[in-house]
């Protein structure tokens, strides 16, 4: 026989303390701590209770009965049931303000160290900013229709959006263009996803198909193409079986024009998802390393070349190193495309064992790392080795940039000169980073 759940409690009053990495108000009840989604520190809310668990509890703001002079009204009238945004009742400012405290306590408190200056933060565009995203599809019976976009917030199924205000608006303002399209296939129920990339201009999108579609469904899919301007793929089974629908294929790419740069990417292929704030990204990243023309760069997860090939137009040689085999033969592409002759490219797993890697033998003055969340703390202990003497560490996730930078300070005799925050993600908690270290 099951055991009961127990009820929740009342709903309660809680004066917020503070606010968490994720985005929640911190506040404690008879000693315990809460994580109450929507609030902010300094708040008084009334809380609904949404978990209770034996260490902590967790809670959503029900009213706001003393509001935070950061608090605004949120854009989206999606907020608060959508999963895709957390922060939109945050002023812009606040938000980053937010997201540089976090990243001064996890250097504090994991990495042991403290930058001797400050970067000012990278912000960008807050609305329409993202040219990348997955997105969910699926017929709801009981809705009488089909839904596209993000998950619910805390549960597996589909929000009811009709808009996104993060998503370009090409197709953030069309998902029930996008919703209806799918109702209307004979495979409307083997549809689970529907990614989406845009470059400068095209805006690519993949339906992922778990079953075949019929003729008809290929003209609805062609006739979507043709009224809203995008380019229609199908992805029947893995990456490798993505292809365009006939006469749809198109060739994505991004202008770096500070450097001269067109960048040619496939869909799938990883790049930021913020295209403005990528190009600042890219010049602070430039200034910071100061790239000389008798110096050799390294660039170490290097994708598709973001960063090599803007370095290449300063340095002496630059090498890019990445373990997708395809992402580098896109990177080598672009530099011929752009005419760059002082860059190559090494496929590499930069978390297996270096040690007879041919391009470790070289000598470079300074390193870009651009590291997926995970860090980049395997290949740290080569750079002294390597000679280098300045790093810039573009990082995704603050915890594993204090680790490393730990490493780099406290055990490799790096120095960390500066570091700052990067708004990649507008109103979401999400902390992009950049930081320099250099050897005394």
């Amino acid at each position: 026989m099951s055991k009961k759940r127990k009820p929740l409690p009342p709903e309660i009053e809680l004066e917020i303390e503070g606010l968490t990495h994720e985005g929640r108000g911190l506040a404690h009840f008879d000693g315990k701590a809460i994580f109450v989604d929507y609030a902010l520190p300094g708040e008084r809310v009334r809380m609904r209770y949404t978990r209770v668990q034996r260490r902590f509890d967790e809670g959503a703001a029900v009213a706001v009965l003393r509001a935070s002079p950061d608090r605004v009204a949120p854009r989206c009238p999606h907020f608060g049931v959508c999963g895709g945004c957390n922060l939109q009742h945050v002023d812009p400012a606040a938000q980053i303000r937010i997201k540089q405290e976090t990243l001064a306590d996890v250097f504090t408190r994991i990495g042991k160290v403290s930058p001797a200056a400050w970067l000012p933060p990278l912000v960008a565009g807050h609305w329409g900013y993202r040219r990348k995203a997955r997105l969910g599809a699926r017929h709801v019976i009981k809705k009488g229709r089909t839904l596209v976009g993000f998950r619910e917030r805390g549960t597996p199924y589909l929000a009811d959006l009709t808009r996104c205000e993060v998503l370009h608006p090409s197709v953030g303002e069309r998902l029930q263009v996008l919703a209806d399209a799918v109702g209307r296939l004979s495979i409307r129920d083997q549809v689970p996803q529907i990614e989406m990339a845009v470059g400068e201009a095209p805006c690519v999108l993949i339906f992922r198909v778990m079953a075949a579609p019929s003729a008809a469904d290929l003209e609805v899919l062609q006739g979507l193409g043709q009224d809203y301007g995008y380019h229609i793929y199908l992805q029947e089974g893995g990456v490798d079986s993505i292809r365009p629908l006939p006469g749809q294929g198109v060739e994505l790419h991004y202008d770096l024009p500070r450097y001269g740069l067109r960048m040619a990417f496939e869909p799938t292929d990883f790049t930021q998802v913020n295209l403005e704030l990528n190009r600042l990204m890219v010049d602070q990243a430039l200034d910071l390393l100061d790239p000389q023309p008798d110096e050799s760069v390294l660039d170490l997860f290097c994708g598709l070349g973001n960063f090599s090939l803007p370095l290449a137009r300063r340095a002496a040689a630059v090498l890019g190193v990445e373990a997708d085999p395809g992402l580098i033969a896109r990177a080598a592409a672009n530099a011929q495309r752009n005419g760059i002759t002082n860059v190559r490219f090494e496929t590499a797993d930069l978390y297996a064992d270096l040690t007879d890697a041919p391009w470790l033998r070289g000598q470079y003055h300074k390193v870009l790392l651009d590291p997926p969340r995970s860090g980049a703390l395997a290949v740290l202990d080569w750079l002294p080795r390597l000679g280098v003497q300045r790093i810039c560490y573009v990082s995704c996730y603050p915890s594993t940039l204090a680790r490393d930078a730990d490493r780099l300070v406290n055990a490799l005799g790096y120095r960390l000169v500066s570091a700052g925050v990067m708004d990649m993600f507008p109103h979401t908690a999400h902390v992009e980073s950049m930081a320099l270290f250099e050897r005394p």
